[in-house]
C-alpha cells in the first residue's frame, strides 16, 4: 500500500477520534450550561475524562480479542447511537441516566482510540511515522473544530436535538468509511496473547526490565508540562484582560487551531528529516520558549497585537512539539502489543493534563498571570535534560524490535 493511500486511512481514523471527544469536552458543557445546570456539577462530568487515563487497563483486551478493525467499527456504532440518544435525557438534571450515557460514550471512545492506535502502528513503516503524525494532529484538530465549534454554532440555528442527529451522521458516515479499512499483515500465532498475564504482563516486560525506562516514564510525564500547565489559564487570562467572546473564538480558537496544525505538519516533516530525539530538543525549545510571549503579554500593558502574537506562537510552537512527541511513542510500541503498550504511555500524558489542570488556577492565582506564565516555560526544561538518556532508550528499543522475529 502506498504512503499516500495510509496516510489518508490516518487522517480519517483520528477525525474519528477527535470528534466525539470535542463533543464530550466543548459541546456538552455549552448544551448544559443553556439549560441551566450549575457549574459545579459541569466541572464534575470533568470526572468521565479518566476513561482516557485508565484505558490501558482494558487495553489489552484490544490486543487478545478480535481484529482492531472490527473493534474500531464496534466502537463508532456505539458512539453513533449514544449521539442519537442525548437528546432524549433531561438537560437540566445531571443525574444517573447522564451520568451513565456520558460514562458510555466516554469508555466507547477511549476503547476507539486504543484499536485505532494500535491499527496505527501496524498501518505504518517507522519512517512513515513523522509524516503521519502530522495528518494525525491535523485532522484532530480538525475534528475538534467541527465538534465543538461548528456544531455549537449549528445548534444556535436549529437546535440541539438536530444537531445531536447531526453529530450522529457523521459519526455514521465515519463508521460507514471504516468498514472498508485495509487489512494489515497478520501477526504471527505466537504472538497474540493467549491469557491475561500474556496480554498484560508480556508488553509491560520489556518497559519495566530496561534500563533507563524510569528516564524515558519521566520524560513523557514533564515534556508537555509546560504546555498542559499554560493551558487551563489562556482563556482566562483573555478575558481578564477584556476580550470579547468573539476575539477569543476567532483567535485562540479558531486561528489558533489553524496555527496548532501549521505547526504540527511541519514538525511531522522536521521529525522524518532530523530523527525523533533531534526533533524532539529542537522543537520541544520552541515550544517551551514560546509560553514566554504570554508571559511578556501578561507583564506589559494591555495590547491586542501582543495577545495575538501569543495565541500564534503557543500554539504552532505547541504543534512542532507534538508531532516528534506522538513519534517517540509509536516507535517504542512492539507492534503485536501495540495497543496495550501505546494505552500505557498514553496514560501517562494524561495523567500531565490532569494534574497541570488540578494546580494551574490556583498557581495562577497566588503568583500573578506574568510569574505563572514564566515558570510555564521553566517547568518545560527538565525534560529536555532527560533527552540523552530517553534517546539510548529508544535506540536499544529499536535494534531490540528489528532483531525480534519478522511478521509474516
Amino acid at each position: 500500500m502506498s504512503t499516500a493511500r495510509k496516510l489518508w486511512w490516518v487522517g480519517i481514523l483520528y477525525f474519528a477520534e477527535g470528534f466525539p471527544f470535542g463533543v464530550i469536552y466543548d459541546a456538552l458543557p455549552v448544551y448544559f450550561r443553556m439549560h441551566g445546570v450549575r457549574l459545579a456539577d459541569i466541572g464534575l462530568l470533568n470526572l468521565i475524562g479518566l476513561a482516557w487515563t485508565l484505558k490501558f487497563l482494558w487495553a489489552p483486551a484490544v490486543d487478545m480479542w478480535g481484529d482492531r478493525r472490527r473493534w474500531i467499527v464496534g466502537c463508532q456504532l456505539l458512539l453513533t447511537g449514544g449521539l442519537l440518544a442525548l437528546p432524549l435525557l433531561h438537560p437540566g438534571t445531571v443525574g444517573p441516566p447522564v451520568w451513565i450515557l456520558l460514562g458510555l460514550l466516554a469508555v466507547a471512545s477511549a476503547t476507539q482510540d486504543i484499536a485505532v492506535d494500535a491499527y496505527t502502528i501496524t498501518l505504518l513503516d517507522p519512517e512513515e511515522m513523522g509524516p503521519a503524525n502530522g495528518v494525525r494532529v491535523t485532522t484532530y484538530r480538525i475534528a475538534l473544530i467541527a465538534s465543538g465549534g461548528v456544531l455549537v454554532a449549528t445548534a444556535g440555528l436549529v437546535g440541539w436535538t438536530a444537531t445531536f442527529s447531526l453529530a450522529a451522521a457523521v459519526m455514521g458516515a465515519v463508521t460507514v468509511t471504516g468498514i472498508g479499512l485495509p487489512r494489515t499483515a497478520p501477526l504471527q500465532a505466537s504472538a497474540i496473547p493467549r491469557s491475561i498475564r500474556e496480554a498484560v504482563w508480556d508488553p509491560l516486560r520489556p518497559f519495566l526490565a530496561a534500563p533507563g525506562f524510569l528516564a524515558v516514564a519521566a520524560f513523557i510525564l514533564s515534556y508537555k508540562l509546560g504546555d498542559m500547565a499554560l493551558g487551563p489559564m489562556v482563556r482566562p487570562f483573555w478575558v481578564d484582560r477584556q476580550f470579547s467572546p468573539l476575539q477569543i473564538g476567532a483567535v485562540p480558537g479558531t486561528l489558533g487551531v489553524v496555527g496548532t496544525i501549521l505547526g504540527a505538519m511541519l514538525g511531522g516533516g522536521l521529525t522524518r528529516r532530523w530523527g525523533v530525539v533531534r526533533a524532539l530538543l529542537i522543537l520541544g525549545a520552541a515550544q517551551a520558549a514560546s509560553n514566554l510571549v504570554y508571559a511578556a503579554a501578561a507583564a506589559l500593558p494591555p495590547s491586542a497585537a501582543w495577545m495575538y502574537a501569543a495565541s500564534m506562537a503557543e500554539s504552532f510552537c505547541g504543534g512542532l512539539g507534538t508531532a516528534p512527541f506522538l513519534t517517540l511513542l509509536m516507535r517504542l510500541c512492539d507492534k503485536s502489543h501495540a495497543a496495550t503498550q501505546y494505552a500505557l504511555l498514553s496514560a501517562l500524558f494524561g495523567l500531565t493534563r490532569i494534574v497541570a489542570g488540578v494546580f494551574s488556577g490556583w498557581a495562577a492565582e497566588a503568583m500573578g498571570y506574568p510569574a505563572y506564565f514564566a515558570l510555564t516555560f521553566i517547568l518545560a526544561w527538565p525534560a529536555l535534560l532527560l533527552l540523552p538518556r530517553v534517546g539510548r532508550f529508544a535506540e536499544a528499543r529499536t535494534v531490540a524490535l528489528s532483531a525480534a522475529p519478522p511478521r509474516p
